[in-house]
C-alpha cells in the first residue's frame, strides 16, 4: 500500500531567490554593452519619428517645412540628434557583429567565416553611405 498523503496546509514555503541589484548590468562590460544596445532602440525610434515629422512638414507646404527646419535647428534638437547618431551607429555596428552568429552563409557547400559575413555587411553599409553622400553633396 502507498503512504498516506500529508495533510493540506495553507502555508507554502517560499523558494530561495537571490536578490539582484538594479545595477546588475554594470558588473561586466558585456552586460553594459547589452544594455546600451537595448537603449539604442529608443534612439532608432526617435530617428524614425523625426523622419515622419519631416515628411509631414514637407507634405503640408513650404511654411510648415520652414517651421520644421526652425524647430529642428534648436540646440536641444541638434544635441538630441547628435546623441541619436552615436547610438544608431552603435546599434548598426553591434548588429553587424552579431550577423555571423545569427546567419549561416554557405558558399559551394562550405560555411563562410564570420569575418567575411560581417565584412560584407560593412561593405554594403559603406556603399549605401557613399551613394547617399553623393546624392546629397552633388
Amino acid at each position: 500500500m502507498s503512504a498516506p498523503l500529508p495533510p493540506y496546509t495553507d502555508y507554502h514555503p517560499r523558494w530561495y531567490r537571490a536578490r539582484v541589484s538594479t545595477w546588475w548590468w554594470l558588473g561586466r562590460p558585456s552586460y553594459f554593452a547589452f544594455i546600451l544596445r537595448e537603449l539604442s532602440s529608443v534612439f532608432v525610434a526617435w530617428s524614425v519619428v523625426l523622419l515622419l515629422l519631416l515628411v509631414r512638414a514637407v507634405n503640408k507646404g513650404a511654411a510648415s517645412y520652414a517651421g520644421f527646419l526652425d524647430w529642428a535647428g534648436t540646440p536641444w534638437v541638434v544635441a538630441l540628434n547628435a546623441v541619436t547618431l552615436a547610438f544608431v551607429v552603435y546599434h548598426a555596428v553591434t548588429w553587424f557583429q552579431l550577423t555571423p552568429k545569427a546567419m549561416v552563409v554557405r558558399l559551394r557547400g562550405r560555411r563562410l567565416p564570420g569575418a567575411a559575413v560581417a565584412g560584407s555587411a560593412y561593405a554594403g553599409w559603406a556603399v549605401v553611405s557613399a551613394v547617399v553622400a553623393w546624392l546629397l553633396l552633388r
